[in-house]
């Protein structure tokens, strides 16, 4: 029986300097595609994943540049365009001075309050 899954992203831009994308994302695009039953939710610093018009150029770390910066606002979208349903914590995006105007379109906002009834939808959860 298949499996319905949740992805939750916190921790953002993990390995933004080794890769072009993040590995949640990227992971949860190659789930989908392959027919997997997929959502995402973004909360904490991974809100900012939803941003359009993000420009990481110009990335370095001391002197290790990023050669090929992420399109996370493109990751994003493109994932709402395969059908996986987005969601972000409204108060994190808050608490960031951040709106949902803000946002490449297609994310859901959903209160901290309502999480739960969420998870409960779901067979696995993964939080990353």
């Amino acid at each position: 029986m298949p499996k319905k899954i949740l992805h939750v992203v916190e921790s953002a831009y993990r390995a933004t300097l080794e890769e072009q994308d993040d590995t949640v994302l990227w992971f949860t695009h190659a789930m989908k595609g392959a027919g997997a039953d997929v959502t995402v939710v973004l909360r904490g610093n991974a809100v900012n994943y939803a941003v359009e018009g993000q420009n990481a150029s110009g990335l370095a770390l001391g002197a290790k540049k990023q050669t090929q910066p992420p399109t996370l606002d493109a990751d994003v979208a493109k994932l709402v365009s395969m059908g996986v349903e987005l969601y972000y914590v409204e108060e994190d995006a808050k608490a960031r001075g951040l709106r949902a105007t803000d946002f490449v379109s297609g994310p859901k906002g959903l209160a901290q309050a309502e999480l739960g009834e969420l998870f409960a939808r779901f067979d696995l959860v993964f939080t990353w």
